[in-house]
């Protein structure tokens, strides 16, 4: 039902201009009114804002989630990001901005191959940073996309004291088509929490300057409780009883591995590493690809906190996976592809 009601919103959003801009609507001059209340925002400011603003259709299309959502393949969404052009420009990212990377590493903990793995997973190092306004963006979204206009709302809200802080008009920002910013694609709430002048020219810009966007990703990571020198996730082989519960329990790292064998769940660790498993608190995750046998691995706390960048356990192995490429290539032992059975432990 909801995806129809959205296909027909889609529908009139592209039939043509509308007769109404945002500026007419009820729902947009409750929202003026909270923010002249709650933020001592002019009205006719807002009200002249939204008033020059439409709905994007390409915006709704592109946030619509897939027709059969049950269907989903790792192996496909690992492709779209460990491939070879995005590990060359990770290669040269690091050799760029070395010096970038390894003072991040050394303040925040985090290694210098996850920052740049999320850069190149977000935007590929800024080739695709979108060109959507992002004031239209969010309003689309804010207003006509039901399903998560709440959050959206509270993201225009971000954008609108974004730009006030910055003395810039919102107009003047463009992202992707969620309403994400620069090389690291922070929504307007991050970027106003955990941005950082990380080139120390008194100013953040997380589009031009890779080091703002280096240092942010880093301090990002840091506040959401990254452990500097600990374990992100290792792939395992499972057998038991207790396999499904365990999956089932989520991806917050709750159970030790020796307990998890207590819960009957057998745990080998893939290839021929015979480092013990960590017997920290971990989450077992299965990354499932159609008419393939699931692959699954153990996610510690470091594995969880990137979860919190993006909450797609796909997401976090694929920014994993990048890093392990990109620390390979630096260490100088070459191309090293990171398949099921050779996930180097970080």
């Amino acid at each position: 039902m909801m995806r129809a009601l959205l296909l027909l919103l889609l529908a009139l959003l592209g039939s043509g201009p509308r007769a109404e801009t945002y500026g007419q609507r009820e729902d947009v001059r409750a929202f003026i009114q909270e923010m002249r209340d709650k933020h001592d925002f002019d009205a006719d400011v807002l009200m002249a804002l939204f008033r020059q603003t439409k709905p994007i259709a390409a915006v709704i299309k592109a946030i619509m989630p897939p027709k059969d959502p049950a269907v989903r393949s790792w192996r496909s969404y690992r492709g779209r990001f460990i491939e070879p052009k995005r590990i060359a420009a990770g290669q040269r990212f690091m050799m760029t901005y070395a010096e970038e990377l390894a003072t991040a590493e050394a303040r925040f903990g985090v290694p210098a191959e996850i920052i740049a793995a999320i850069i190149g997973v977000e935007t590929i190092y800024g080739r695709q940073m979108g060109r959507f306004g992002t004031f239209a963006a969010l309003t689309t979204l804010a207003f006509d996309y039901p399903p998560r206009a709440e959050l959206f709302r509270r993201e225009l809200e971000e954008l609108l004291l974004l730009a006030r802080e910055e003395n810039r008009s919102s107009l003047t920002y463009t992202g992707s088509y969620a309403g994400a910013l620069g090389l690291p694609q922070f929504l307007p709430s991050s970027r106003r929490r955990f941005a950082i002048d990380f080139d120390h020219d008194g100013r953040i810009d997380l589009s031009a300057s890779p080091a703002d966007a280096i240092g942010s990703v880093a301090n990002f990571l840091a506040e959401h409780g990254w452990e500097r020198d600990a374990s992100i996730a290792i792939a395992v082989t499972v057998t038991g009883d207790g396999v499904q519960a365990l999956i089932d329990a989520g991806i917050v790292p709750r159970y030790t591995p020796r307990e998890m064998e207590a819960a009957k769940v057998n745990l080998a660790r893939v290839g021929a590493d015979d480092t013990a498993i960590p017997d920290q608190p971990a989450a077992l995750i299965d990354f499932n690809t159609p008419e393939a046998s699931p692959e699954y691995r153990l996610g510690y706390r470091n594995f969880y906190v990137i979860t919190r960048y993006n909450r797609s356990s796909f997401y976090a192995a694929a920014v994993m996976d990048l890093a392990a490429e990109l620390r390979a290539s630096k260490q100088g032992i070459g191309r090293q592809t990171v398949v099921r059975d050779a996930i180097p432990q970080f």
